[in-house]
């Protein structure tokens, strides 16, 4: 198999495989809770990093004494005999939701949500989430790479962004709590200002302790700014628009893992560093942050009722 056919089935059968798990059931579980929205939804967008913290060390050594076609095989194995049975779980209906009165506060904010059209918030929203993800790909594509480039060896990093994404789950729990407090534009600015320190930490240092410690606080900065795109949808839209607003913008961050995680490569090729491609994360998470910022001025900085 060649690179472009391994490429393909990445995408169409794992990618799609992928698409239809994650943002439909983020968007299902805002819909069964209320007042403790927030933690519920970070509690399912947890599982990822719990995966993502378990396998990279077990896929590489797999890889490394088996070969990674055999390893690749024991995964779909594994994912057909788990993921096939739980979803039986999910049948039930979800629950009926009160209607929104026409000339309602609740109304206003559906139809003018921050006084901008539903589009528009949309498409903001959706930028947003694509430049915080190009931003986060740095480090979580390419912590292996970088450690073998720096002679630290894949291992070494493989371990890393286990615990990058370890602590990624403390993370998204700590943001689902504290959006039920402060709501989920503050949430999100306040992941990205954190994410944006966390790369800025990744220039000055690049010793194996430093980066693990960094890779650490990386996890623990960044990993309740998706979730907080769900809670968001949920606070300015129709709850009957939710899975295709969630979708929509969740799809935009895979544009921007995808997206970021090339261009980090491509940079690297071009100027055989590193360091340019975190100023470029950078940059991203700054444009993240603008937008994050001026839609919470706009809402007056007030929380949103539930």
């Amino acid at each position: 198999m060649g690179i472009g056919q391994f490429a393909l089935v990445q995408g169409l059968l794992i990618g799609v495989g992928s698409a239809a798990t994650f943002a439909p059931l983020l968007a299902d579980t805002s819909h069964w809770f209320t007042r403790r929205r927030g933690i519920a939804v970070a509690i399912f967008a947890s599982g990822n990093y719990l995966a993502g913290a378990i396998w990279p060390p077990i896929v590489q050594h797999f890889v490394e004494t088996v070969g990674w076609r055999q390893t690749y095989f024991g995964i779909g194995v594994f994912c057909l005999a788990t993921m096939l049975p739980l979803a039986l779980a999910l049948r039930r209906k979800l629950p009926m939701h009160e209607p929104i009165v026409a000339g309602s506060l609740a109304s206003a904010r559906v139809e003018r949500p921050l006084g901008l059209s539903p589009g528009a918030l949309l498409a903001l929203l959706s930028i947003a989430g694509f430049s915080c993800c190009v931003a986060m790909a740095m480090p979580q594509v390419h912590i292996v790479a970088y450690c073998g480039d720096l002679g630290y060896g894949p291992a070494r990093g493989a371990q890393m962004l286990s615990l990058m994404l370890a602590c990624g789950i403390v993370s998204r729990l700590a943001s689902g709590w504290i959006c039920d407090r402060i709501g989920g534009l503050r949430t999100l600015l306040l992941g990205s200002a954190l994410q944006g320190i966390a790369l800025l930490l990744f220039l000055p240092f690049d010793g194996m302790v430093s980066l693990y410690v960094i890779s650490a606080l990386f996890g623990l900065f960044q990993g309740g700014i998706v979730p907080s795109y769900a809670i968001i949808v949920r606070e300015y839209f129709s709850p009957k628009e939710a899975g295709a607003r969630v979708g929509t913008i969740i799809t935009a961050t895979l544009f921007g893992m995808a997206f970021g995680g090339w261009m980090s490569g491509a940079i690297f090729d071009l100027t055989g560093s590193y360091k340019v491609a975190f100023m470029n994360g950078i940059l991203w998470n700054l444009l993240n942050m603008s937008i994050a910022g001026w839609l919470l001025w706009r809402s007056g900085f007030r929380r949103v009722p539930a």
